[in-house]
């Protein structure tokens, strides 16, 4: 609020919304780049992992070389073992974009987190408030019955936001059960209410997705997993988990346990490569379904007019 008590405008509300999203290896990165350089503008980052100092092989994040090449934003920005939430990267976002237009220039945000995404341009869908008695009890069973009984429940009354959900992440379950049994209505009804029709913000974005074939994705995302393996990520998942470990937040980082366990020979190579892989096409069908809620342009990344494209549709943001 101002002085007189006015709504005061957000940054978002005024500056060039572009969005170059897609799930896990699709090509995000690379393509991010080029554009960015392009256009003359600094990524940030829409990633709920890269966040964290010292998840580097792991979360696929940029490279320091990378991050050389074009200014990037809200990567390394919080210790693995504490809590960084939604409101956390909605305030650094708004810092960021405040920064970056006192200077002349502007964002390209470049990722995969669809929650992020959603909250930039439709707003934070908070739900009933919190009943601490039943979430207690609601945590109580977890404990007692496991991660994956309550996510079955979830999934029986709430199949769409428990495809959203991992069934290992207790708190977004815990929380869309809550809502079901406070309202009786599920979370993701909820949310389309949230969401209906273009928000002025979505209505002037620029969204640009790139898509690959299933076969395709799957293909990149074993390779991928593969060159992470060998490229020291059982020695990284081993540092971070024998420090001060995984907070709420962080421990949704795939494929850290079982990375871990490689390097302890508990998994070998190729059974840790399995695990993950098949984790992370979970994971990108996930992503697919936070992406089918938004009016987005498609792109082939494997198409050498992919950048140029990209790019041509990326200036028409305003």
């Amino acid at each position: 609020m101002n002085p007189d008590g006015e709504a005061q405008e957000h940054v978002l509300d005024r500056v060039p919304l572009r969005f170059l999203v897609g799930p896990t290896a699709s090509g995000k990165t690379g393509l991010g780049l080029r554009v960015a350089a392009e256009l003359g503008a600094e990524i940030i980052a829409l990633d709920s992992m890269t966040v964290y100092r010292g998840l580097d092989i792991g979360t696929a994040k940029p490279t320091l070389e990378e991050r050389a090449q074009v200014p990037h934003h809200l990567i390394d920005v919080a210790d693995p073992e504490r809590r960084f939430d939604l409101q956390s990267y909605l305030g650094m976002v708004e810092e960021a974009l405040l920064g970056l237009e006192s200077r002349g220039s502007s964002a390209l945000f470049v990722g995969g987190t669809g929650l992020y995404l959603a909250a930039m341009l439709r707003g934070v869908f908070n739900g009933p408030p919190a009943d601490p008695e039943l979430r207690a009890l609601l945590m109580e069973r977890a404990e007692r019955e496991g991660d994956a009984a309550l996510h079955a429940e979830l999934a029986a009354v709430d199949p769409e936001s428990a495809e959203r959900i991992h069934v290992n992440d207790r708190r977004r379950t815990v929380r869309a059960l809550e809502v079901w049994q406070q309202t009786g209505q599920t979370m993701s009804a909820h949310q389309s209410q949230w969401s209906d029709g273009p928000s002025p913000r979505e209505a002037r974005a620029v969204i640009v997705g790139l898509e690959l074939p299933t076969e395709e994705l799957d293909r990149r995302i074993r390779l991928r997993t593969d060159e992470m393996l060998r490229a020291g990520w059982p020695e990284e998942a081993a540092r971070v988990l024998s420090g001060r470990g995984l907070g709420p937040s962080a421990s949704q980082a795939l494929g850290y346990k079982a990375a871990a366990a490689v390097g302890t020979g508990e998994l070998s190579q190729a059974e840790g490569l399995d695990e993950i892989a098949l984790r992370t096409r979970q994971f990108a069908r996930r992503q697919r379904t936070w992406f089918r809620k938004f009016d987005i342009d498609w792109v082939d990344p494997r198409s050498e007019a992919a950048s140029n494209a990209i790019t041509a549709r990326m200036r028409s943001a305003r």
